[in-house]
């Protein structure tokens, strides 16, 4: 594992500044200040702002680093150190003030995420992980949940809204899980479920179609957490799929064989 130099540290840095511009920004949002990027999927300039005081911290400590970040720089190098950033994830949330949305921002080596920070400014909860050096909530150390049997397990999901195409297999992929758990809850960021799987709140979280700042810096938290994070096939090209299935290792197990049953054949992993 290479020398991280303080990368953590900055992650930090950055996410909470991101978190005051998104804080003394919330409320003041006009159909004016909305862009749609496509269908149901919009960019505010808070989402702009945000990525760009994230981007000149990171680039004060590691200018030769690159930057994958969701409103601006998509540097594709993946050999080196590379960045990815999602300046304001839950943004439709955002808009309308409704309380759930976050910053994720994450480190990746050599195609490995090192490094991850999620953090929520409303509820000033900072999840961060390191790769091998466990995962935290405000400096506490989180477990992922220890619920084994399925009718006892909350599951997250998100709806996908960026492939309405999918939503019948999605859709009856709902169904059999929710015949199956306690509960299913769509709180509109997938970061901050990742984050709440790895923490313990929830047992599982499912989703199609996110783009890789959704996932990365949650998933070392769910990783380093003693969780379970793979695509639809149970591989580990989630990233670049956008297929999630993440959990405890024993609801993870059971959420996979579901999304096994209704996917394959329709999708890639």
């Amino acid at each position: 594992m290479p020398d991280k130099n303080g990368s953590l540290d900055i992650a930090v840095k950055a996410a909470k500044l991101a978190g005051e511009v998104i804080l003394g920004n919330l409320g003041k949002i006009s159909k004016k200040d909305i862009d749609l990027k496509q269908t149901s999927d919009f960019v505010t300039y808070v989402d702009k702002e945000s990525e760009a005081v994230i981007i000149r911290t990171i680039k004060e400590q590691f200018p030769g680093h690159h930057i994958f970040a969701e409103e601006s720089t998509k540097d594709t190098e993946t050999e080196g150190y590379r960045w990815i950033i999602d300046p304001l994830d839950g943004t439709t949330n955002f808009i309308h003030s409704y309380p759930v949305f976050c910053v994720s921002i994450a480190l990746q080596y050599k195609r490995e995420i090192i490094a991850g920070v999620v953090y929520d400014p409303l509820r000033d909860e900072l999840f961060t992980a390191e790769r091998g050096s466990g995962a935290f909530l405000n400096g506490n150390r989180i477990r992922v949940s220890a619920v084994h049997d399925t009718k006892d397990s909350l599951i997250t999901t998100g709806f996908p809204f960026k492939k309405k195409n999918m939503i019948d297999p999605y859709l009856k992929l709902f169904k059999n899980v929710l015949f199956r758990v306690s509960d299913l809850r769509r709180a509109g960021s997938a970061a901050l479920d990742l984050a709440s799987v790895a923490c313990g709140r929830c047992e599982a979280f499912f989703e199609i179609g996110l783009s890789p700042w959704d996932i990365a810096a949650g998933s070392l938290l769910i990783q380093e957490a003693g969780g379970v994070i793979t695509d639809f096939s149970g591989g580990n090209d989630f990233l670049s799929t956008g297929n999630v299935v993440a959990g405890n290792p024993g609801i993870h197990k059971e959420m996979l064989k579901e999304a096994r049953g209704v996917f394959t054949g329709l999708i890639t992993s």
